[in-house]
């Protein structure tokens, strides 16, 4: 019987299985269905219409070419005085964006002479913008390094995920049917083609090489993620191949274009890693600073990390950190995957002077800096804190108003007064404490009981519109 009860629950243990089982794979297959429908852009993409706008938008001539002229020069005006919005308006009428695509869609498709036509323009594209550039920087009276200049004079992870991501907004904009403008726009917004090839010429007019190479840098990579998101783009959606009618030349475009492909995507590749690996780099430093080299009574005024050499150096001024210290702070150090490899030097002393003397200039100016702001917020805090204990005081002291004027006053006022007395008391509810301008009143023996009512009351208004107070205490004495 027991035997047969088991059988029992076991089957119908195996049954619930089974019903779950089939519950979760119906919800798994329609919830595949919800997301193939989501986002499915095939049946919406018009490859011909996509193609005509591609072939459309490397031309350069006419219109465009006065347009890239005008928009460089917006741009430069932009980076020159350090002005964010103008630069934006710079590359919202900025026509770069067409060759790249083109350069990206044609080796997806192996059109060559699409893709010979594409590099031609977008040559002459950046050929006339970094000439443009020199030209106005050449001539501009404002010769300063702004930060809008500094910017794009190196290249960052963030830089190559905008383009990537950039550059996939932009043709899957692009292969719909309507084109969808304002993706275009923000993305020459987001990409920034313009602003680097400006700072390109920044550095030949006035002979900074290195930003004009950092600048031209940063383009190039914006250049190729965007054209490189273009090529996989067109190939997921399946865009059809140029068909020739010599089969051998149709393998041998084919072959270029996959080489060229390869060619532009194994650096893109390593470049990535690459930056991605100084990022972590950078991050990981940071903390590090923030989190492990700390030590009561000493302070860092610098921190370094360089990335290439794996260098981590840190200046602190104060109390000096035993060896002890630094060996744990180099022992964690070990413990952070990316900052394994890393050597961490200490610079440190009692003697602020001597410590500062020994550093190179660049440093030394960068520490006094950090020490004169820091300086200028301590006395402007104290400042603070002084004045507001001088209006307390003051509350206490009577400063609000001069005693001995007002003694004086009172005395023509009411010739009755004999002598009169002021001090503030302080007072609490427990909740708040309140201070009360108080003042003791000697008034003449012989004044009648009524009169002397009448002065007192007249008295007390009078010193309520003369403090400008509503709340006095008056002790009245005979």
């Amino acid at each position: 019987m027991a035997n047969t009860n088991n059988k029992e629950n076991s089957g119908k243990v195996n049954s619930d299985r089974e019903i779950m089982a089939e519950d979760a794979k119906q919800m798994r297959d329609r919830a595949r269905s919800f997301f193939s429908r989501l986002l499915d852009i095939r049946t919406d993409t018009d490859r011909e219409s996509t193609m005509e706008a591609v072939q459309k938008d490397i031309s350069f001539k006419g219109h465009n070419a006065w347009i890239l002229i005008f928009s460089i020069f917006v741009a430069s005006i932009g980076l020159n005085v350090s002005s964010t919005a103008v630069v934006i308006g710079a590359m919202l009428i900025s026509p770069l964006m067409g060759p790249i695509v083109g350069v990206g869609m044609s080796v997806a498709i192996n059109d060559v002479d699409t893709l010979r036509r594409s590099f031609v323009n977008l040559g002459i594209m950046v050929g006339l913008s970094v000439l443009t550039a020199t030209v106005y920087f050449f001539i501009s009276p404002v010769k300063n390094e702004t930060p809008e200049l500094v910017a794009r004079t190196y290249p960052t992870i963030l830089d190559v995920l905008v383009a990537i991501f950039g550059g996939l907004a932009l043709i899957v904009a692009k292969t719909k049917k309507g084109t969808i403008a304002s993706v275009i726009l923000g993305v020459a917004i987001a990409t920034a083609l313009m602003p680097p090839l400006c700072t390109v010429g920044y550095g030949l007019a006035n002979g900074k090489w290195q930003f004009a190479l950092g600048a031209i840098y940063l383009f190039s990579i914006n250049a190729v993620f965007i054209a490189l998101s273009t090529f996989v783009v067109a190939k997921l959606l399946g865009f059809p191949l140029v068909k020739y009618a010599n089969s051998r030349r149709r393998r041998k475009i084919a072959q270029v274009a996959s080489t060229i492909a390869i060619i532009v995507m194994i650096p893109s590749v390593i470049l990535f890693v690459n930056l991605l690996r100084q990022q972590v780099y950078e991050s990981k430093a940071d903390e590090f600073f923030n989190e492990t080299v700390q030590y009561a009574g000493a302070e860092t005024i610098k921190a370094t990390k360089e990335y290439k050499t794996r260098t981590l150096e840190v200046y602190l001024i104060g109390n000096q950190v035993p060896q002890g210290t630094i060996e744990t702070w180099e022992q964690r150090m070990g413990e952070i995957e990316a900052l394994k490899e890393s050597e961490l030097i200490v610079h440190q002393g009692n003697n602020q002077p001597q410590d500062i003397n020994r550093l190179s200039t660049e440093v030394r100016s960068g520490i006094l800096e950090d020490l004169y702001v820091k300086n200028q917020e301590v006395l402007e805090n104290k400042d603070k804190r002084i004045e507001l204990l001088e209006t307390e005081l003051a509350k206490y002291r009577g400063d609000q108003f001069s005693f001995s004027d007002l003694s004086q006053e009172a005395k023509i006022n009411y010739e009755n007064i004999e002598e009169i007395g002021y001090s503030n008391l302080i007072t609490t509810n427990f909740q708040k404490l309140d201070t009360i301008p108080t003042f003791t009143v000697t008034w003449n023996s012989e004044i009648q009981s009524a009169e002397l009512r009448e002065q007192q009351q007249k008295f007390e208004n009078w010193m309520k519109l003369r403090l400008k107070l509503d709340t006095i205490a008056i002790k009245n004495v005979r």
